[in-house]
């Protein structure tokens, strides 16, 4: 009855985050991108609206992002889907045996994510990729909201990037962990352990953002990406598999 009752939380929760209008500039610019489209996906229905997060409701590691990227997740209407980054983080669960697949094309692709759960601090397409200070604190309490739905499984958290750590340790705070002061600094392979009074330690890892800057000029490796998957997987206590590329 419980874990049916996180389901039923956790769907409320994405619903709402779908429908939310909360943005002036970011609901304009969604919108307008799903009008125009971009000429290779002409005849795709784009999405248009905020990204709720996609993984299992008892996910024991949680992968958090930046936002969904103009013509990726705004028109899947899925996490890190339907663009380069995502070919890369899903690649690479797939490598550690976290995924079910490692393509993620669309939100009925029959992909499925083991332990793991996938989100971000904003949730809708940011002109330039580039949300405001304002807009990411706007979008905070849907981040503190969903912390506090998976706090019960919750194990380990990789941050991909400096802009998604930098938001989301005001979240921890807010979900109920303590961030340590002053505040972590981000860095790729940076590690850091949450406490909280009334559930077990959050393990917190960074990661370099799997954007095309990174992984084009070699800043992060596929090689890279996997270790600290790999790493923050054992620390939720999910079993990984090796890799056979």
């Amino acid at each position: 009855m419980e874990r049916e009752s996180s389901l039923g939380e956790l769907d409320v929760l994405d619903e709402r985050i779908a429908g939310c209008r909360a943005c002036p500039r970011l609901v304009e610019w969604r919108e307008e991108v799903a009008r125009t489209k971009r000429a290779a996906f002409a005849d795709w229905t784009y999405w248009g609206r905020p990204v709720p997060g996609f993984g299992p409701p008892d996910a024991s590691l949680l992968v958090v992002g930046l936002a969904p990227a103009a013509h990726g997740g705004n028109r899947t209407g899925r996490m890190f889907t339907g663009d380069r980054s995502g070919d890369v983080l899903y690649e690479a669960l797939h490598d550690v045996g976290l995924a079910s697949q490692p393509t993620s094309v669309s939100a009925d692709d029959g992909l499925t994510l083991y332990g793991v759960r996938v989100t971000s601090p904003v949730h809708c397409a940011p002109p330039a990729n580039k949300p405001t200070p304002e807009e990411r604190d706007t979008c905070r309490p849907w981040l503190v909201s969903e912390l506090k739905l998976l706090g019960p499984t919750l194990r380990a958290v990789v941050v991909l990037g400096a802009f998604g750590w930098q938001a989301a340790l005001p979240a921890f705070a807010g979900a109920g962990w303590t961030v340590p002061r002053p505040r972590p600094a981000f860095a790729h392979g940076a590690r850091v352990t949450l406490d909280a009074p009334d559930r077990r330690p959050l393990e917190l890892f960074g990661c370099f953002h799997v954007s095309q800057r990174n992984t084009f000029t070699g800043r992060l490796t596929p090689e890279m990406l996997r270790h600290v998957l790999r790493t923050a997987a054992r620390s939720a206590g999910l079993t990984t598999g090796p890799y056979a590329g």
